[in-house]
C-alpha cells in the first residue's frame, strides 16, 4: 500500500491519497474516503482511468496519483455535457482526442426498413459462433491494412485498434460475417454487456456499395428483436459521416456524446 500525503491549503485538512489496490486508489480526508481513482487495459490495449471524486481538491490529487504512477499514454472518457468533468480532466494534462456521438439504433425491422435486405447474390451471413477462425483473421487483418493505407488507427473503434501480442481479434464468437465462397467480405461484432453494442461493421474496400453492411445489420439486428430486445446501440465519431449515414439511414438516432481525452 502506497500512502501520499497532500495538503488542501492553510488551515485546512490533509487529503491522503492510498494506492489501495492494484491500479486502484483512495483519497481520504479525516478518515474519511473523498474520492477512488481507478485503471483498467481496454481489450485493445489502451490503459484508460476513472475518478470519482467529492470536490476538486480530492480530484487533482488522485489524478495527479494516477499520471505519476501509471504508464502514458493514458485515457479517459467523459460525457460532453459534463463540463466540470471534462475541465477537472484538462487541469490534469489531458486534451480532447475525439468526439462520439451515442446512438440508440432500433432492432425492429418495421422500424429500420431492414425487414426484406437480403445479401446480394453469391453472399451468405455466417453467425456468430459459426466462423471459420482462419477466414476470419484474414478478413480482419485485410480491413485494418485498409485503415492503416487511409484514415488511420487513430480514427477507428476500440475494436480495431491494434491490440498486444500481434492478436487482431477482441473474442472471434462474436463476429458475424458476410461470406463468399472462398473468403469473407465484412464482418460485424455486437457485444451483449449490459445492453447490445455494435462494436464494428466493416467491409473489405472492393466489396463495399454492394449492401454488405446493410444485409449484416439486418441480421443482427433481427436476432436481438426476436430476442426481445428492443434497442442497440452504437458509438460514432463526429468525422465517420458515411457511418452515421448508415445508422441514421435506418432509425438511429444520437442520444448523447462523449469526449475521449488522452494524457
Amino acid at each position: 500500500m502506497d500512502t501520499k500525503p497532500f495538503t488542501s491549503g492553510p488551515g485546512e485538512s490533509a487529503v491522503l491519497v492510498t494506492r489501495v489496490a492494484d491500479r486502484q486508489w483512495h483519497a481520504l480526508e479525516d478518515d474519511l474516503v473523498v474520492g477512488r481513482g481507478h485503471a483498467q487495459h481496454r481489450p485493445d490495449g489502451r490503459l484508460f482511468v476513472s475518478v470519482d471524486a467529492w470536490h476538486d481538491t480530492a480530484f487533482d490529487r488522485l489524478a495527479a496519483a494516477l499520471v505519476a504512477h501509471l504508464p502514458a499514454p493514458l485515457h479517459t472518457v467523459v460525457d460532453e455535457a459534463d463540463t466540470a468533468l471534462t475541465a477537472r480532466w484538462l487541469r490534469a494534462g489531458f486534451t480532447v482526442r475525439r468526439r462520439e456521438g451515442e446512438y440508440a439504433v432500433p432492432t425492429d425491422p418495421e422500424v429500420t426498413g431492414l425487414g426484406a435486405v437480403l445479401p446480394p447474390p453469391g453472399v451468405t451471413i455466417v453467425p456468430a459462433g459459426r466462423t471459420d477462425e482462419a477466414l476470419l483473421r484474414a478478413v480482419d487483418r485485410a480491413i485494418r491494412d485498409e485503415v492503416k493505407a487511409s484514415v488511420g488507427w487513430w480514427s477507428m473503434p476500440a475494436e480495431v485498434i491494434p491490440r498486444p501480442g500481434g492478436d487482431t481479434l477482441v473474442d472471434p464468437s462474436k463476429y458475424t460475417v458476410a461470406a463468399s465462397p472462398d473468403r469473407y467480405l465484412g464482418l460485424i461484432r455486437v457485444a451483449p454487456v449490459k445492453r447490445p453494442r455494435i462494436g464494428l461493421v466493416a467491409v473489405r474496400a472492393g466489396e463495399r456499395r454492394r449492401g454488405l453492411a446493410r444485409a449484416l445489420l439486418a441480421h443482427e439486428l433481427g436476432r436481438l428483436h426476436d430476442c426481445g430486445v428492443g434497442t442497440a446501440w452504437v458509438e460514432i465519431q463526429e468525422s465517420n459521416r458515411a457511418a452515421a449515414a448508415l445508422f441514421e439511414g435506418i432509425g438511429a438516432r444520437q442520444q448523447s456524446s462523449n469526449l475521449e481525452l488522452v494524457r
